[in-house]
């Protein structure tokens, strides 16, 4: 299977796939696809990357990830039991190019804008996720009927996105795998000093070409980027294990001393680590 792009497998003439993954991890390379993808995650938790920002999912998620957003799901291994999601695929023209430029469906234009980005949906979720329940039971029609209810439920809802920047091409498949590779190796050696010739040498490139290449397609560096990273995962050893201190916490998760930690933590998530613990 290709990395970049790729593709849902589907019939010719189906508009809408529902698909369920049940695995102990979720599909874990980094990917893009013309469909946009709502999905809910009934079991698992982990770690997304879509597009320009990383984000955390857990069980109860609702989330929509735009077309042509790469991003890669990083399940927390941790944990033994299974992941599971459901997912919807559909094309914006999947039932007639006009269909939702109707009168009648005119509200979901502000859906559409929004998925452009991403998006992880905070409320009405009591109201959408009896309706991915049900999916699996229903005919292709009732499935068409669902999509436009969660739609209609995921408009009126309060959402947060999940990249800062619309992404509008297909990336090449030797791209996918360059970046990759480097999402990889970043996700499992972010503990440790990794060297800007390290993370070059992963993509066979040198540094300069490298540093060009990877700000062009994440809108950021790759030490920016790293950090990120950190932080999450900081943030989830706090709330995970609150027996851990926060000095050791910043140790295990690549900060070279507590002060860099207290003042990266306080850029990227608006307070200090001590405040972040307290507010959970």
């Amino acid at each position: 299977m290709k990395v970049l792009p790729f593709k849902i497998p589907k019939p010719k003439n189906e508009a809408l796939v529902y698909q369920i993954d049940r695995e102990h991890v979720f599909y874990d390379q980094l990917h893009q696809h013309g469909e946009i993808q709502i999905s809910y995650v009934e079991k698992g938790s982990g770690t997304l990357i879509a597009g320009d920002r990383i984000n955390d999912y857990k069980a109860g998620d609702i989330l929509v990830i735009g077309s042509y957003i790469p991003h890669v799901f990083r399940s927390d291994a941790r944990h033994k039991e299974e992941s599971l999601m459901h997912t919807l695929f559909f094309n914006q023209d999947a039932f007639g190019k006009d269909f939702f430029q109707l009168a009648d469906l005119s509200s979901t234009q502000n859906f559409f804008k929004k998925a452009e980005f991403g998006m992880m949906v905070l409320t009405q979720k009591t109201k959408i996720i009896p309706l991915f329940d049900s999916l699996s039971k229903q005919s292709k029609v009732e499935q068409i009927s669902s999509l436009l209810l969660i739609i209609h439920y995921i408009n009126k809802s309060k959402t947060v996105p999940l990249s800062s920047f619309i992404y509008r091409k297909s990336f090449s498949d030797d791209e996918g795998k360059r970046m990759g590779k480097v999402y990889d190796y970043a996700m499992e050696k972010y503990g440790e000093n990794i060297t800007l010739e390290e993370i070059a040498e992963r993509a066979n490139m040198t540094k300069n070409a490298f540093c060009r290449y990877f700000k062009k397609r994440t809108n950021k560096t790759f030490f920016q980027f790293l950090i990120e990273i950190r932080i999450e995962n900081a943030c989830k050893l706090m709330l995970k294990q609150p027996e851990l201190s926060i000095g050791t916490i910043a140790e295990q998760c690549g900060f070279n001393n507590i002060a860099n930690f207290n003042r990266k933590f306080k850029t990227y998530k608006h307070c200090t680590p001590t405040q972040y613990r307290a507010q959970f």
